[in-house]
């Protein structure tokens, strides 16, 4: 075994589905699962054992016990042979999945909690999780294409090397095709200087096209070597990166992103690609911090 992947359950319907999908990676990567119940009534002070006027087996405590049961029982349905252990942690969600993802090679959570609000597409801990967690973090939404391919939101920067090596590892695993997606506009497309000082500041006609393209190829490099086995196809699109990937999550069973992009600003720890990817796509998402995402 070697390593765990650690699943967030919180009774909601949209965890249980994140439990499953938690065993299928965990079986993929030959490593365990840990459930974890992040248990935050004591320091709401409420009472935790069963009311005089209830049952014996009622109270919060109780509850969370039994939600951890079923999550666990769902696991080994969905992965009889991964080695499936379980926590309650006394704790809100964000800071016990964050503590949890120091030690994880995955943390899985559901788009949406038991907290979440009508209207609400994905839930609060989903998306700060994303942003603070020290691992890759898979968001289950809908049920993704078994068939599908990989896709990877490709966008050159340094930030994004570790989703590019994410995305070739999952293809790996999946024994599935790499989509490796680049979007451009003419608006976020970098524009070289010309060589004459006394020439027009402009493109020639195909420059960008080509420009585009060649980052992609670059991002890439040296990916193939280690994972011969992928097939990987390119695909650059002039349009907005947001709407094409959420299109190309149609027929995906998961997309790939970095928690920034190359257009981030200072200070801002999940990008608008990865929010949009967490609020619309049609399939599970992986968002990958950049290099400081272990310290």
């Amino acid at each position: 075994m070697s390593g765990v992947v650690v699943v967030g359950v919180d009774g909601a319907a949209s965890s249980l589905a994140a439990v499953e999908a938690a065993a299928r990676e965990a079986r993929l990567r030959g490593a365990g699962l840990r459930v974890v119940h992040a248990f935050f009534w004591p320091a709401l002070h409420v009472p935790l054992g069963p009311s005089p006027l209830g049952p014996s087996d009622g109270g919060l405590r109780k509850m969370a016990d039994r939600l951890v049961a079923e999550a666990v029982e769902r696991a080994r349905a969905a992965a009889p042979d991964v080695d499936v252990s379980h926590t309650v942690v006394t704790g809100e969600p964000l800071t016990v999945l964050e503590a949890q993802s120091r030690a994880a090679e995955l943390v899985v959570v559901g788009s949406r909690g038991m907290g979440g609000f009508v209207g609400l597409l994905v839930g609060s801990t989903a998306v700060h999780l994303a942003a603070h967690g020290r691992c890759p973090v898979l968001v289950v939404r809908e049920q993704p294409s078994a068939e599908g391919p990989v896709v990877l939101g490709v966008d050159g920067s340094a930030a994004g090397e570790r989703a590019v090596d994410l995305a070739f590892a999952e293809a790996e695993l999946r024994k599935a095709p790499l989509v490796a997606l680049h979007a451009w506009t003419t608006w976020n497309a970098p524009m070289t200087a010309p060589q004459d000082a006394s020439a027009p500041y402009a493109n020639p006609p195909g420059a960008l096209a080509g420009e585009e393209e060649r980052l992609l190829s670059e991002a890439l490099a040296g990916r193939q070597e280690r994972y011969p086995g992928v097939v990987v196809e390119h695909s650059v699109v002039h349009g907005g990166t947001r709407e094409a990937l959420i299109e190309a999550s149609r027929s995906a069973q998961l997309v790939v992103v970095g928690a920034r992009g190359r257009g981030g600003f200072t200070g801002l720890l999940l990008g608008s690609v990865s929010q949009a990817l967490l609020h619309h796509a049609h399939c599970p998402v992986a968002v990958v911090r950049g290099a400081d995402a272990r310290h």
